[in-house]
């Protein structure tokens, strides 16, 4: 029945924004919830600290658990059936686990505190930009959840009788389960929990987020509760499942541990309304007081959306599309929205945040960013921001660069200042090349430049970035020392890197760095086998490994040499040198028909990083662009669609939904540190960009796209800038900033 309601709700909200012209309305925050997308429909503002989402991965069998690793990464799956409470602070489109704590639960009847008994199925379940709301059917309790950047709001319609407000601070998505809670007054308590360990990584170290929580209405009673665990060796005799939870009647002063809460209860009249506000901070409690009462002076449920929203449609707007289907505008600005997530803002309202590995709080006067996903998120996520979000794309450049002068280094997976060291490579050259070679460029270079070098040159395991930076200064390449190393993964991330260096070296006039780092970036092609004609790991002895299969990871198993994808998801993963791969692999007829035999073959992986730049590698080939103009499109339609399981697999903080909304905009930044980007065909028959004229020439860029009248036209037959015809299909960004109309003429399918 959940299934039907749902699909029935999502049905409506759908026929809703078709009747809206707003690119708030075209938003559904369901797409991406199943099918491994780890995106939920909870409540936030743009980049905002706080979001608000519905927790229905734990508390019931009915829950079933991601088949493969056993666990969540997500709060939220649209397959699901029972709600046990509203998560607090949460990630988007992350493939481990972390963070979703401070669970808050609406009950009626008597009081239940087990989270495995409380939980609740529901219905008309519907979510917006800033707005979450469903019915928990167990309870007759109608459920609504909104934001301000760092504060949630929910509001609770109860029936007649005893209901019950829980704050589950036991549970969560993180791995760490202590905390503290204490009684300020009748309607106010305040705590901290313990949150870390992102992805089980032993390295990062657990950090406490801090809470302010008010209800609107002093309760009948309130107290605590906490987990009870039998007796014996703890390590060698604990079993949750044999405990019982405790609950204490009346305050004391205050209450700690693991798997501890609290609850109010309260006596109400038929559709009476309690709205609850949850102030967080990662500094202390104090501030989370302060940021509660100064974006939140009062629990006005109805304004507080309605800010969301608006906040929502002017970021959303800086881009107006025309044209396509009702479906494709949904998918087009759901991505946008997707992007615009993470990283987002740390500092609270009085710009206090926790330094970068550090016990230390420093203030800010602007934006400090956090969430770092970079190995995921310097493939388009920044050159998005660089184009539509110039002033945020810069504040996050800086926050990076003082990263470095707190820590010692830059970030390579950040979370909440601290570095999880999850995935490969040095991820944050090109992102900060990449905006310095667009214009870019109020930062301080020099000391990104030191931290860069520092990176690229320091030895051994001591390299935090390149832990095996020795093999690959001395080698030019990364051998496989142990079976499952992702030795070659590594390499390819520090070419993409020393390439970005490069040119970054040579623009700052640094001629030698330049043409060293330059010269390591082309080590890739000591990994080339002609065999099997794709990479291939190499032994210590410098002979390949043996045997080998190409197709081994394929599934995500483990696989020598290659993180999380086979030799086809890496062997063309050098977009700063296809020339010299091209050559390479034996010229262009057997470069484009390997390429082409990839999706001939299903091995491209659109929820791979390391290969989403694949379809566009035909365009540096003249007469071979139509290659990509026709692969884009059919991935866009087969696998970004207006529904919960509309993205292809994990969305990596936003790398996914940014694949299909550059594409679907006609463009592509096919290499990070080149400042252009790969036309193809546009979705939409006409774009409106609107820029910053503080950073670009132009305000805005119109791109229209003509066709030929009553006939299907899918290729690009010429494309013309303020009048004048482009030669090839590559546009600088510069040219794109500065142009009033870019029009594409189509031409007749192949």
């Amino acid at each position: 029945m959940k299934r039907i309601l749902l699909t029935i709700s999502i049905a409506l909200v759908t026929a809703n924004l078709f009747a809206q012209t707003d690119p708030v309305d075209y938003v559904n925050p369901f797409i991406g919830t199943t099918n491994y997308g780890t995106t939920n429909p909870g409540a936030m503002c743009p980049q905002g600290f706080m979001s608000v989402t519905p927790f229905n991965v734990m508390g019931s069998p009915e829950n079933k658990r991601d088949k493969d690793t056993g666990w969540w990464s997500t709060p939220y799956s649209y397959d699901n059936s029972v709600f046990t409470g509203y998560a607090h602070v949460n990630l988007s489109g992350v493939g481990c686990p972390d963070m979703s704590s401070l669970l808050l639960m609406p009950i009626s009847g008597e009081l239940e505190v087990d989270y495995k008994k409380y939980g609740s199925k529901y219905k008309d379940e519907k979510a917006t930009p800033g707005y979450y709301t469903n019915f928990l059917t167990k309870y007759n309790i109608k459920t609504e959840v909104s934001a301000t950047p760092r504060v949630g709001i929910a509001r609770f319609t109860f029936p007649k009788g005893q209901n019950h407000i829980l704050l589950n601070l036991g549970e969560g998505l993180t791995n760490e389960t202590g905390a503290m809670v204490r009684k300020v007054n009748d309607t106010e308590i305040e705590g901290t929990k313990l949150l870390g360990t992102f992805c089980y990584t032993q390295n990062q170290a657990v950090f406490p987020i801090y809470f302010v929580m008010r209800v609107s209405k002093a309760p009948q009673k309130s107290g605590y509760w906490k987990f009870q665990r039998p007796g014996g060796e703890w390590e060698k005799d604990w079993n949750k499942d044999a405990g019982t939870y405790k609950i204490y009647t009346k305050y004391e002063k205050e209450i700690a541990g693991d798997d501890v809460g609290a609850y109010f209860t309260f006596d109400c009249a038929e559709g009476e309304t309690v709205e609850v506000q949850m102030g967080v901070s990662f500094v202390s409690m104090e501030n989370a007081r302060e940021n509660l009462e100064k974006e939140q002076p009062k629990p006005d449920f109805n304004a507080i959306r309605l800010a969301a929203r608006k906040m929502w449609n002017d970021d959303l707007s800086r881009i107006l599309v025309e044209g396509g289907s009702e479906d494709q505008k949904v998918v087009f600005y759901t991505g946008l929205y997707h992007m615009l997530i993470h990283p987002n803002i740390l500092q609270d309202v009085n710009g206090q945040y926790p330094a970068m590995e550090s016990s230390e709080i420093k203030t800010t006067k602007e934006n400090r960013y956090t969430v770092y996903s970079l190995w995921d998120t310097y493939r388009n996520l920044h050159q998005m921001m660089t184009l539509l979000y110039p002033d945020r794309q810069l504040q996050m450049v800086r926050t990076m660069i003082d990263m470095y002068k707190e820590s010692g280094w830059m970030p390579k997976w950040e979370l909440y200042s601290r570095e999880s060291l999850t995935m490969e490579g040095d991820p944050a050259i090109p992102v900060i090349t990449d905006t310095w070679m667009k214009g870019l460029r109020d930062f301080d270079i020099n000391t990104a430049y030191e931290a860069f070098i520092k990176s690229a040159t320091t030895p051994g395991p001591q390299n935090l970035l390149r832990p095996d930076n020795d093999d690959y200064m001395k080698l030019g390449y990364v051998p496989l020392r142990e079976k499952y190393d992702n030795s070659v993964s590594h390499a390819l991330e520090y070419y993409m890197a020393d390439w970005t260096l490069a040119e970054l070296a040579n623009s700052l006039g640094k001629k030698e760095d330049a043409e060293k780092f330059y010269k390591r970036s082309l080590g890739y092609k000591n990994y080339y086998s002609k065999e099997y004609g794709t990479f291939r790991p190499i032994l210590p002895n410098g002979e390949f490994l043996t045997p080998f299969n190409p197709l081994q990871g394929a599934n995500f198993e483990p696989n020598p040499g290659f993180h999380e994808g086979n030799a086809w998801n890496y062997t063309f993963a050098v977009p700063h040198d296809i020339p010299g791969l091209i050559k390479l692999m034996g010229g262009k007829k057997s470069f484009v028909d390997k390429l082409q035999s990839v999706f001939d073959n299903g091995y491209f992986d659109v929820t791979n990083e390391p290969d989403i730049h694949y379809p566009y590698l035909f365009s540096q080939i003249k007469g071979e662009e139509w290659r990509t103009q026709k692969l884009v499109t059919e991935i866009l339609a087969k696998h970004f669609t207006n529904t919960p399981g509309g993205l292809p697999g994990n969305d990596d903080t936003g790398t996914i939904s940014g694949w299909a909304v550059f594409s679907m905009m006609g463009m592509y930044p096919e290499c990070p540190g080149k400042p252009d980007y790969t036309l193809i065909t546009p979705t939409f028959s006409k774009i409106t960009i609107k820029l910053d004229p503080k950073y670009y020439k132009s305000d805005k860029v119109v791109i229209n796209v003509i066709k030929p009248q009553d006939v299907a036209a899918n290729y690009i037959k010429e494309v013309r800038v303020d009048g004048k015809t482009l030669n090839g299909y590559a546009l600088s960004h510069e040219a794109l900033t500065g142009a009033k109309e870019i029009t594409y003429i189509l031409k007749p399918s192949k």
